[in-house]
């Protein structure tokens, strides 16, 4: 089988309250369809969690405008640390998720209405598009961008889910191998030097960055396709100062934005074209995991940084966990989508306030 890029998945958060972020995250950026909650004792990351397994808590939650989902991610066995640095535009790692939305001054307003933590203007990125950025009850930082294309556009809620992230890199080109031979980032939206207005107010937003907003010319394909939606990722590179990493001396799980997850099918056949880029696989679970809830293969690399990068070929999805209405993904055509229907029904797990 060849490999299907679905699309992003749902971006890692390492956080102090799993439930309590939860919670905020539903009431300020409507993520409130709740796929699973697990807890379990994370016992393959061990490359990354000082070599000894420890338990955690997570749970997934999406948002029925599309997008990627948020992997809220709780250490329960250790308490979870934050970087003993100030964190700047461009360090190395995932600076900041990236949320659409279907109209960015609305959400802008309705965002400074609500007492949310603002911390640039609402102004243009070298593309001519709206967006701005601000800051989650935890500190970590989100910028909201215009959405190409929702799922469903009557939700509580003006933005959608994950449409992708800001990561630091050192060596754009060399991140390009992963991002764009690999991963099919193949559409340079542009590709500017300077110090910019937009990252005004951001953490070293007054440092001179290199930035380069990648999309994929091809639209995804798979099970979940028409739910992620189109993304991007942006690449930023610092000049003038040398960049720190994100998580050096923490473990995975720690405070922050811990992964980019990407949904695919045909793991063999990924694992093939990493490896002939240069991106071997650092964890992989190899058979299916279970979450009680969701099933799978899960399998990390790192870019050239060190950035972690997750990919989840799904086996088995929960869509009415009530009724124990589970599918069973590898008993489909990895190229065809769900009916918009059968994703529709998630809408019955939405959490209420």
């Amino acid at each position: 089988m060849e490999k299907v890029i679905s699309g992003i998945q749902q971006i890692g958060i390492g956080i102090p309250d799993v439930h309590k972020a939860t919670d905020w995250y539903r009431k300020h950026f409507g993520m409130d369809i709740k796929v699973f909650e697990d807890e379990a004792t994370a016992e393959l990351m061990l490359p990354y969690t000082g070599g000894k397994p420890h338990d955690r808590t997570a749970i997934l939650t999406l948002n029925m405008k599309g997008g990627g989902g948020f992997e809220i991610w709780q250490y329960t066995s250790r308490t979870p640390q934050p970087a003993d640095f100030d964190l700047l535009l461009g360090d190395l790692g995932i600076n900041y998720g990236k949320i659409k939305s279907i109209d960015v001054e609305q959400t802008f307003n309705e965002m400074k209405s609500s007492g949310l933590e603002i911390l640039t203007p609402l102004e243009t990125n070298p593309a001519g598009d709206l967006n701005f950025f601000l800051k989650d009850l935890y500190g970590n930082i989100w910028q909201v961008v215009k959405g190409n294309e929702f799922f469903k556009r009557k939700t509580p809620k003006t933005t959608g889910g994950v449409v992708g992230a800001v990561i630091g890199s050192t060596d754009i080109e060399a991140a390009r191998k992963l991002y764009s031979d690999v991963l099919g980032y193949d559409e340079v939206v542009y590709d500017e030097t300077n110090i910019f207005s937009d990252f005004n107010g951001l953490p070293g937003g007054d440092h001179e960055v290199r930035r380069v907003l990648l999309r994929h010319s091809q639209k995804r394909e798979g099970g979940f396709s028409n739910m992620f939606g189109p993304t991007e990722i942006e690449l930023v590179e610092v000049k003038g100062r040398e960049p720190k990493k994100i998580y050096k001396d923490r473990f995975w799980g720690d405070l922050g934005f811990i992964h980019l997850c990407f949904d695919i099918q045909g793991m063999d056949a990924l694992k093939s074209d990493l490896e002939a880029e240069g991106f071997p696989f650092t964890v992989d679970s190899a058979n299916s995991f279970d979450m009680g809830e969701a099933a799978g293969r899960f399998t990390y690399v790192e870019d050239p940084d060190g950035t972690l990068i997750e990919f989840v070929e799904t086996h088995k999805v929960p869509i009415i966990k009530k009724i124990g209405w589970y599918i069973d993904m590898t008993k489909r055509d990895p190229r065809k989508n769900l009916p918009n229907w059968m994703i529709s029904a998630l809408r019955f797990s939405r959490m209420k306030r």
